[in-house]
């Protein structure tokens, strides 16, 4: 039995409830997510430009292919984890970028989630209308 080496490094991004497994290896550039070409996963340009961010930042793109499964919550925040995911696989392809990642902040989860509703409220914050008579 060989063991061969595995050649993709992963990495893990989430935002809100959304969930992405990045994979990258060496290659010409490929990028797909969730087996489609990310320009057409990804419609806004302000998601298209989040997700590649990393890889300019770290002069990588189109020297590594990505391969990305993401689910859970809507694009925008599909779009944050799947940059925080390949920062992530960067970071462990080439730990000599990881000062460039940190920097540009790829390397930070985004903490914010949904506030859960209270009872005797109609939604987190939000009251019933009061009246004083």
């Amino acid at each position: 039995m060989s063991t061969v080496a595995n050649p993709y490094t992963w990495g893990t991004g989430r935002r809100k409830t959304a969930v992405a497994r990045v994979r990258i290896k060496e290659g010409t550039g490929q990028f797909l997510v969730n087996d489609l070409p990310v320009d057409s996963y990804f419609l806004e340009d302000v998601q298209r430009h989040d997700v590649r961010a990393p890889l300019h930042a770290t002069e990588l793109a189109g020297r590594i292919d990505v391969f990305v499964n993401v689910c859970g919550s809507g694009k925008s925040s599909q779009s944050g984890a799947v940059a925080l995911g390949i920062a992530r696989a960067i970071k462990e392809y080439r730990p000599d970028l990881e000062p460039i990642l940190r920097e540009g902040g790829f390397l930070t989860r985004d903490p914010r989630m949904v506030e859960r509703k209270k009872y005797g409220h109609k939604k987190a914050r939000k009251s019933f209308q009061f009246s004083k008579r």
